[in-house]
């Protein structure tokens, strides 16, 4: 298999006074192992800025390779033990929208590989080269302001990995290749507390030995100059409590920002160097998420259940020291604004085998939908990966199930989800694979924990959603969906035809740019089930949402594309429709002058050939032939359209 690149996430920061997104200084890749070079895309620039990459087998046992631009692509180092660097092709070459691994050895030519890049930037990560003088000395770096971590390593020779972390204080060390807890020595940073120029390193040969050469991997700490307004963190090192104070049976711990990579380990005892992340696996569905181990040579494990929300990462079990403290490193989930539709939407058709596949996507995938266009006797599926191992289907009331995914690894690729070909809609027959990316203003998935009362549900679009679904996931509820055409004081149900009801399940009150409201109704919020929640929004060039009136003839609907939609949902919202299902145009079904190809979200049946809606280059146009459904006159409308 060829390597996966992380399709859509932008590329370095421009010029001087341009925002700096967590998407041009830190991302996960996931790829597989050829033998041979390759270039992993993930648009950021280590050629001019410089930066670490960190590589592990994921399903193997293998070294921990740790290369960085100032001891040079060829100088590996081995997080598991002691060893001074040594020269192995991890990687070629440090390039502008990347890096090129190398050739591996000793490893099957199947075995899958996780990357972390990290690029040096203010407020972020450094990278520090100096030599000892076996006296007290500061080294500088360029982080602009106080560290939360520091990791300094021995590259002439053996030598420890040690660990400098906010919570431990000046006098505390911790050791990455080990799982020791916290010692005191202030021989290692003479027991003085870093700055936003320096941090010191005292007389211990273990950070300091005369003549020894030594890298530091800087980390900053909620420094927050991130971000479209210049005001985010990209990274939090802090600390929690293995048994804190459980709400809901779940146990949160805030840093400001929902992760997508965290690392942990317990401070009063022995334990391993935990790292997760969401495109590996670290998801709300009940099942324990995908960690290596910065101390171990040893394949993935799956030892507990973390997952992300809007403002940390969560957890609902023991970690093995229920009263003992953890430090953790967050790093903060994409957050540059998509630009085009490209970025984050891909629809694309198969054929199915019967035999587990990917589902046809070329972005970074964090929901589908799969709908099959030759049968009347399959649901439709979708999945995201915060939702993890298990599916809904859309038409109907049904809880999630385990059949449509993978059991194993649904969500093991960046782009696509792998389905299990033995059941139904996943993988027979002809079918059609929507993929969406999450994104500012755009597309956000929230999960949580109903509790019976009425309450505000964060979220992190960073806008105002003009549309929500919502599906009870442990019972049989309708999906619930709220729109902005229609208001607070009504729904739809994405799984049947009905047109809009008056409901308060939404306590009459409008979501905001950062929370919507449930009242205590099961079906939105039912004490001690689980929930998901897709959200959408309009983002200028990319999608909208919007309603119109029909008027039996043509309408132009003006979107503010420029090259048409490649997708359309419309639905009828008008009270005593006929027919009012949702109906999904796509470019990969046509969508012709003379006639298009539709099918339905709340429905099986087959695609249906009819003259609904015709290409425009600012949005689509809805024709004078199309049926009731979707241009009665006098008849209101729902459309979300993606260019």
């Amino acid at each position: 298999m060829d390597p996966i690149t992380q399709q859509g996430i932008a590329g370095a920061a421009g010029a001087a006074g341009d925002p700096v997104y967590v998407d041009d200084i830190f991302s996960i890749d996931l790829f597989r192992n050829n033998n041979n070079s390759a270039q992993i895309n993930n648009d950021i620039d280590l050629a001019g800025e410089g930066g670490l990459v960190l590589m592990k087998y994921r399903d193997a046992n293998s070294e921990w390779a740790w290369v960085d631009s100032e001891r040079g692509v060829s100088q590996s180092l081995d997080s598991q033990g002691t060893n001074p660097q040594y020269t192995k092709a991890f990687v070629n070459s440090f390039d502008s929208d990347g890096f090129t691994h190398g050739s591996y050895v000793g490893t099957s030519n199947s075995s899958s590989i996780v990357s972390y890049t990290l690029r040096k930037q203010k407020g972020f990560f450094d990278v520090v080269t100096f030599t000892g003088t076996g006296s007290v000395q500061n080294i500088s770096h360029s982080l602009g302001s106080v560290p939360g971590m520091i990791i300094v390593k021995k590259t002439s020779g053996t030598g420890a990995w040690n660990v400098y972390h906010r919570s431990l204080g000046a006098n505390g060390v911790m050791y990455l290749h080990d799982t020791y807890a916290n010692s005191v020595d202030n021989g290692v940073w003479n027991n003085t507390a870093p700055t936003s120029s320096v941090f010191t390193v005292g007389a211990n040969v273990g950070v300091n030995a005369n003549g020894s050469t030594y890298v530091a991997y800087v980390f900053a700490h909620d420094d927050q100059q991130f971000g479209e307004n210049g005001n985010e963190a990209a990274i939090y090192c802090g600390i929690f409590n293995g048994g804190g104070s459980y709400q809901n049976n779940i146990i949160s711990v805030n840093c400001g920002f929902e992760p997508q990579w965290i690392m942990w380990k317990r401070k009063d005892s022995t334990s391993y160097w935990y790292v997760m992340d969401v495109t590996r696996k670290m998801a709300n569905d009940g099942f324990n998420s995908a960690a290596i181990y910065f101390n171990l040579n040893s394949s993935e494990g799956n030892p507990n259940r973390f997952w992300p929300y809007e403002n940390g990462f969560q957890f609902d079990e023991d970690l093995g020291g229920a009263s003992s403290d953890y430090i953790f490193v967050a790093i903060a989930r994409p957050n540059k604004p998509p630009e085009t539709g490209t970025e984050v939407f891909d629809v694309g058709s198969r054929s199915g085998s019967g035999s587990d596949a990917n589902t046809n996507s070329s972005i970074y995938t964090d929901m589908t939908f799969v709908l099959r266009t030759d049968s009347s006797t399959e649901y439709n599926g979708i999945a995201s990966r915060l939702g993890g191992q298990y599916s809904l289907a859309t038409n109907n009331t049904g809880t999630s199930i385990g059949g449509w995914l993978d059991s194993t690894e649904p969500w093991a690729t960046m782009t696509g989800a792998i389905i299990n070909g033995g059941n139904g809609a996943g993988n027979t027959g002809n079918l059609i694979d929507y993929s969406f990316k999450r994104a500012p203003g755009y597309f956000d998935v929230v999960t949580f924990k109903g509790n019976g009362s009425l309450r505000n549900i964060s979220h992190n679009l960073r806008a105002v959603p003009q549309m929500i679904w919502i599906k009870n996931r442990n019972a049989s509820y309708n999906w619930h969906v709220y729109n902005s055409v229609s208001g607070a004081s009504n729904l739809m149900y994405l799984d049947t035809a009905h047109t809009d009801m008056t409901t308060s399940v939404w306590n009459n009150t409008a979501p905001t740019s950062t929370q919507f409201t449930v009242n205590s109704a099961s079906e939105v919020n039912q004490t001690n089930y689980k929930f998901i929640a897709y959200l959408f929004g309009s983002v200028p060039g990319v999608s909208k949402i919007g309603g119109y009136t029909g008027t039996g003839g043509n309408i132009n609907i003006d979107c503010g594309f420029t090259s048409g939609a490649r997708f359309v949902l419309i639905k009828r919202r008008d009270t005593g429709a006929s027919g009012g299902a949702w109906h999904v145009f796509s470019t990969v079904g046509g969508i012709y002058v003379s006639h298009e190809y539709h099918m339905y979200l709340n429905g099986t049946d087959a695609t249906v050939l009819a003259d609904n809606i015709d290409p425009y280059s600012a949005g689509f146009t809805v024709t004078s032939t199309a049926s009731a459904p979707i241009n009665l006159s006098g008849g209101t409308y729902l459309y979300m359209a993606i260019a």
